[in-house]
């Protein structure tokens, strides 16, 4: 199956290995991995490493809906890029690029078939605004 590409990205105002740690480290994940004040992520379990596999788990805070976002690692390269495919056979791949004043980061992911593209990347940007947010608090 042939998938759209889309592509996401910020800059954040905090070195790279605090970035890292952040997109990684379960316990961090959980406090940013949503995309609206009105969804949470419960739990998450990352084994960070290639063939690792991670599981966070999306809900809304109202427990009416709550899904598992999970995979397994493609590529890893420590403080420079991450690689990983969907359970639904989607790949995300996302580089994390060191400058003076802060960290870039880079997310292309496969668009699902479900959702416009448009809500997508829409949803991917919030969440990733959230993680900005929460690293450089």
């Amino acid at each position: 199956m042939e998938f759209k590409k889309v592509q996401i990205g910020a800059k954040i105002n905090e070195n790279i290995e605090k970035v890292w740690e952040y997109y990684t480290e379960p316990r961090h994940v959980m406090q940013w991995n949503h995309a609206s004040e009105d969804w949470h992520c419960p739990s998450a379990e990352n084994d960070l490493r290639e063939s690792g596999r991670f599981c966070y788990t999306m809900a809304s805070k109202d427990g009416e809906v709550s899904f598992d976002f999970e995979g397994k690692y493609e590529k890893i390269e420590p403080l420079s890029r991450i690689v990983y495919v969907l359970d639904d056979g989607r790949t995300v791949d996302i580089s994390f690029e060191s400058h003076k004043d802060g960290t870039d980061v880079s997310i292309e992911f496969d668009a699902e078939g479900e959702n416009s593209i448009d809500m997508q990347k829409q949803g991917w940007q919030a969440i990733l605004n959230n993680f900005k947010k929460y690293v450089e608090a």
